[in-house]
This record gives C-alpha cells, sequence and structure tokens, in this order.
C-alpha cells in the first residue's frame, strides 16, 4: 500500500474511517508521543461526538479513505435492489461476517448488510443482534451516502428506504 502524504487529506473535508464511519478533519496538528514529534489528522464525528487522531504517515494503512465517488454511490443503490443473499450458515458465523464488512469501510459491503437485513413489514420480526447490525450498517451507508450527495441524511434516508421497499414490493 502507498502511504498517505499529509496532503492527500485536508482540513475540512469529510473522510471515511472503516471502524467508525463519515468524519470530518479538523485539522492537522504535531504531537510529541513518547518522545517522538508525530504529525496527526484531528478527525471529528459529530453524531458520535467523537475525536480520532491518525498518524498522517499510517492514514492509508489505518484504511481512511476519502468519501466514494458518486458512481461507487450508485453502485451501493444498485446493490440494495438486489434480492436479499442469506446464507444458511449459523447466525454467530453471519453476525460476525456482517460486522466485518460493516467495518471494512468499503460502501457496497455495507449496502449488502443493508440489503439482507432488511426486512418488511409482513416478514418475520428481527432479532435483537440482526436489528443491531441492520441499523449500524443503515447508519453508515446514510451517513456517506448524504456526504457524497451534500444533502442532509433525513434526504439520503428517504432515499435508501425508497429503494428498499421497491425491492420488497417488487
Amino acid at each position: 500500500m502507498t502511504k498517505a502524504k499529509k496532503n492527500d487529506f485536508r482540513p475540512d473535508e469529510f473522510v471515511v474511517y472503516p471502524a467508525h464511519g463519515v468524519g470530518r478533519i479538523v485539522s492537522i496538528e504535531k504531537q510529541e508521543v513518547a518522545g517522538f514529534e508525530l504529525e496527526l489528522f484531528v478527525i471529528s464525528f459529530e453524531k458520535d461526538k467523537m475525536t480520532l487522531r491518525v498518524p498522517t504517515h499510517k492514514a492509508t494503512e489505518a484504511g481512511l479513505r476519502s468519501l466514494s465517488t458518486p458512481d461507487v454511490v450508485a453502485h451501493a443503490m444498485k446493490t440494495l435492489k438486489g434480492k436479499a443473499k442469506v446464507k444458511k450458515a449459523m447466525w454467530s458465523r453471519r453476525a460476525q461476517e456482517y460486522e466485518q464488512k460493516i467495518n471494512s469501510g468499503d460502501l457496497i459491503a455495507i449496502a449488502e448488510v443493508v440489503r439482507d437485513l432488511h426486512r418488511a413489514d409482513d416478514q418475520r420480526e428481527q432479532s435483537y443482534s440482526e436489528r443491531q447490525l441492520y441499523e449500524a450498517a443503515l447508519e453508515r451507508l446514510t451517513r456517506e451516502i448524504a456526504a457524497v450527495a451534500g444533502n442532509d441524511e433525513d434526504a439520503a434516508a428517504k432515499e435508501i428506504d425508497s429503494v428498499l421497499v421497491s425491492r420488497a414490493a417488487a
């Protein structure tokens, strides 16, 4: 992997950190850690009221990336329209796979989780853990689509919901 240069990301830019989703780079600061001078991206996750500091030279290794392109968002929406692929494996194994997809930071993988765990009103009730994974994936997907489109999260949520509802009706 190539190492991210400090000018790959700029303050006030939205980025995606795999384990936390969409955040905004607030600043780039220097800090002394264990006797070493480190340059860090300071990333704010408003919704979670969290600030993350990522060393600039490790940003790409850590999975930090720019927002998805509109093409990737379109592909994710197309993925949502697909038929749910529910494996016959035990729930614990599937839950692990879903968790990995969510934390991969890959928008298409996150869309697959939303598609596979979405339940129409007339389908059986979700278990608590299924609902938790579904909501986590949906939130990540919504935030990134909203950030790419420059919309608010409500508009993105409505767009995603309409795709899921139209799929269920088909």
